[in-house]
């Protein structure tokens, strides 16, 4: 077996080296492809990154009844801890809330000092749920409970965040699987005319004997090393500019939502993606161009 694979092989690459123009024309269908997968690729996964990151910021705030009494918040605050999307609660007096909310209009929150000696807010709960598309439903069993004075959200704009977060997967999920598909036509019509300039050559080893999986074999090898080929460009130039991209970016959006996925290891897992990807389509391009001219 060793030695019929070692045949393979060698076949595979005399073959490669006898059809340059075709291996050069598979080869460069396949970078193109993968420069436009790996680019889109990491445009994507950053999206997701950063819609994550903000939908992690997502809290729940529940607003305790100024009347309540300390047991009363004590169960209410057991009640909350009890709803399974719950992954965190926090208590913030509302000395604290007062606080907060001066700091937040920075040299104008000193006009909040009247309310040092009679505070009018409310003692309250700060929730986070353990995937933050529970919050609306979460919100709604809170706002259920006992000495549950108000909840807030930002609903609308909470809604309508998630709302883009998944039209943004279910799109980006679309475009990759028809590029993909589109690379594997456009790869597979390119070793079918390689395969095509041979067909005298396959139809002579049917003729005498040779079976369909001795004959595929080094077909199979010549498209697996046609993808990885293919996509050392791809990965040079992710390797080359990501880091660059990321330098570039970061100063100009500090202070912002938008964080860029560190270099490591995004683009070695992205490497290891376009890699495998290209592997692939050329094993499959070149298994499903050769079927026809097996039929002899």
């Amino acid at each position: 077996m060793i030695r019929t694979l070692g045949r393979h092989l060698r076949e595979s690459l005399k073959s490669l080296g006898r059809n340059t123009w075709m291996t050069f024309a598979s080869i460069s269908a396949v970078t193109v492809t993968l420069i436009l997968v790996g680019v889109f690729l990491m445009i994507m996964f950053n999206l997701l990154h950063m819609t994550s990151n903000i939908e992690k910021q997502v809290e729940i705030k529940v607003l305790v009844d100024l009347t309540a009494k300390q047991d009363q918040k004590d169960k209410l605050e057991k009640e909350i801890k009890q709803i399974p999307e719950v992954s965190s609660i926090k208590y913030s007096s509302k000395d604290e809330e007062l606080k907060s909310l001066r700091d937040s209009f920075g040299d104008d929150g000193k006009v909040f000092s009247m309310f040092d000696q009679e505070n009018p807010l409310n003692d309250a709960f700060v929730v986070k749920t353990s995937n933050p598309q529970d919050t609306p439903e979460v919100a709604k069993k809170i706002a259920k409970l006992d000495n549950a004075y108000k909840v807030n959200y930002g609903q609308e704009k909470v809604d309508r965040l998630f709302k883009i977060s998944n039209i943004t997967k279910v799109i980006g999920a679309a475009l990759v699987i028809g590029l993909l598909f589109t690379a594997m036509f456009l790869i597979s019509n390119t070793i079918k005319i390689t395969i095509f300039a041979r067909r005298k050559e396959i139809e002579i080893m049917k003729l005498v004997g040779a079976t369909n999986w001795f004959i595929r074999w080094p077909f199979f090898i010549e498209g697996l090393l046609l993808g990885i080929f293919g996509s050392v460009i791809p990965i040079a130039l992710l390797l080359g500019t990501y880091d660059y991209v990321v330098q570039w970016i970061a100063p100009r959006v500090q202070g912002t939502f938008i964080e860029m996925l560190p270099y490591n290891p995004f683009v070695f897992q992205i490497s290891l993606i376009l890699m495998l990807i290209g592997a692939l389509i050329g094993v499959w391009g070149s298994l499903m161009s050769i079927r026809k001219f097996l039929k002899v």
